[in-house]
């Protein structure tokens, strides 16, 4: 068993990410070169991107969540052979569960999930493709949320960073249900609960052509 310790995310107040100790981190272009201590842009105005160049203290960001977001609350959806769980206040809007398996996951409807209206395999498989960690699931009611592989950060084009591995989210109180080891968090800047990523960038149309 590694004795290495787990990179470490710390939100820093009304700037950026200062993330250190993480050695897996990329874009859809290939990985960046890394090193111990990175300040990662979450207010969205740098000419840098992904990397701070300062810009949030010229522009006034504030980190601050906001009113009017979606409550932090879990929900639990039963069926005959697989329960889901779902906490819509942590969720990106992605899009993989209601483009990947809509028989289940079905918008403007309510209740939104129908867990007997799938297998549970497609279920499962679905679920696992949550960047969010706003998706789990239990069978014989043993719940599933977490997955294996090595600490790392993906910048989604012109999304959130999709961390995944488990780094350590410094000093940042997580939602009912939620993952330590696979969550969102914006980099757009208007997400209202800060610092995880609500779909924001999709409404403002956030654009990084560099990544």
């Amino acid at each position: 068993m590694s004795s290495e310790k787990k990179p470490t995310i710390t939100p820093t107040p009304n700037g950026p990410y200062l993330v250190k100790g993480l050695k897996n981190f990329a874009n859809q272009k290939g990985r960046f070169e890394t090193k111990e201590t990175m300040a990662l842009c979450r207010c969205g105005g740098s000419t840098n991107k992904p990397f701070c160049d300062g810009t949030h203290a010229k522009t006034g960001f504030s980190s601050a969540k906001l009113e009017g977001r979606v409550e932090d609350k879990r929900e639990t959806y039963q069926g005959k052979q697989i329960t889901i769980h779902d906490n819509r206040g942590i969720c990106a809007h992605a899009g993989r569960c209601t483009d990947g398996l809509p028989a289940v996951f079905r918008l403007n409807e309510e209740p939104w999930i129908h867990p007997d209206a799938a297998s549970p395999e497609e279920i499962i498989a679905t679920i696992k493709k949550c960047p969010s960690g706003a998706l789990s699931y239990a069978v014989d009611g043993v719940e599933h949320r977490d997955r294996d592989g090595e600490p790392a950060i993906f910048v989604a084009p012109n999304g959130p960073y999709l961390v995944s591995g488990g780094p350590e989210l410094v000093d940042t109180p997580r939602g009912e249900g939620a993952s330590k080891e696979h969550f969102t968090m914006c980099r757009c800047g208007g997400s209202k609960n800060k610092p995880f990523c609500d779909g924001t960038h999709w409404h403002i149309k956030f654009k990084d052509d560099t990544n």
